[in-house]
């Protein structure tokens, strides 16, 4: 018992000296998001979302001043028997200068992913767990001869997500049509194999919000995440305070029951 103590506390000391070490920015960010699964039938549906993530600057309150991010993501849904849902898809992402560490040039990212979601229920909660594979091509850049960043092919990375979400239906018993809902999730991104640089963990992803919805298809939130963005020389590291406001509106093109 005493050795497994001793080896908790130099566990603990040397996570946090790792943390004192890196270089940590605060930001502030918004990001306003549209997600969308169109049911073409009971097996098979298609996947839209759009994100439009801005950055805030020191001396502004306005969190929406600066261009953050673009992503554009799109797949093919299938859904199984037993309730769980597979989806394969494209993302387009397109990365700006931005914040007290910004990269030295902007670049697109283009993105193959793949991911699982089980749900299940525990009393009035609803449990997600949804885990995404991602094959990332992302735009490289040289200063050049000139003094002008030039454009250097792409470079290759893996990155695995995992997700654990609730929700909770807070003005009715259970998550029905025109309920207020609390949404908590929390995200770590890790990646693997070739050029991740010094470190496994990319960020990680802290959400709570409050959401009204209107249907079993249309709902909104309004949150806040706690994103921590960790750089690829594993020294420089971002903590991003994020206003977040979504809408999930899925239109469903399958034929009605008869």
């Amino acid at each position: 018992m005493r050795k497994l103590l001793i080896v908790c506390i130099a566990v603990l000391t040397a996570m946090h000296t790792v943390s004192a070490q890196k270089i940590i920015s605060p930001q502030a960010h918004g990001w306003i998001m549209y997600f969308g699964n169109h049911k073409f039938n009971d097996r098979w549906g298609l996947h839209t979302e759009y994100q439009w993530r801005r950055a805030g600057r020191d001396e502004s309150a306005n969190v929406f001043q600066d261009w953050q991010q673009s992503l554009l993501r799109v797949g093919v849904d299938y859904y199984a028997k037993n309730l769980t849902q597979w989806t394969a898809g494209y993302g387009w992402i397109k990365t700006f200068e931005y914040g007290d560490q910004p990269i030295s040039h902007s670049f697109n990212e283009h993105r193959i992913w793949e991911q699982f979601i089980v749900k299940n229920k525990l009393g009035r909660v609803d449990i997600q767990h949804r885990y995404r594979l991602e094959q990332r091509f992302v735009e490289q850049y040289k200063l050049g001869t000139s003094g002008v960043y030039e454009q250097n092919g792409y470079a290759f990375r893996n990155r695995i997500r995992y997700r654990f979400m609730v929700t909770i239906p807070l003005s009715r018993k259970e998550m029905k049509d025109n309920t207020l809902f609390l949404s908590i999730y929390d995200e770590p991104f890790l990646g693997f194999g070739k050029g991740i640089g010094k470190n496994i963990l990319d960020q990680n992803r802290l959400y709570g919000a409050l959401g009204w919805r209107f249907t079993k298809d249309f709902n909104v939130q309004l949150g806040y995440l706690n994103q921590y963005v960790v750089k690829t020389d594993g020294v420089k590291a971002e903590r991003n305070h994020t206003l977040q406001l979504s809408m999930t509106y899925n239109f469903n093109f399958s034929k009605p029951k008869q």
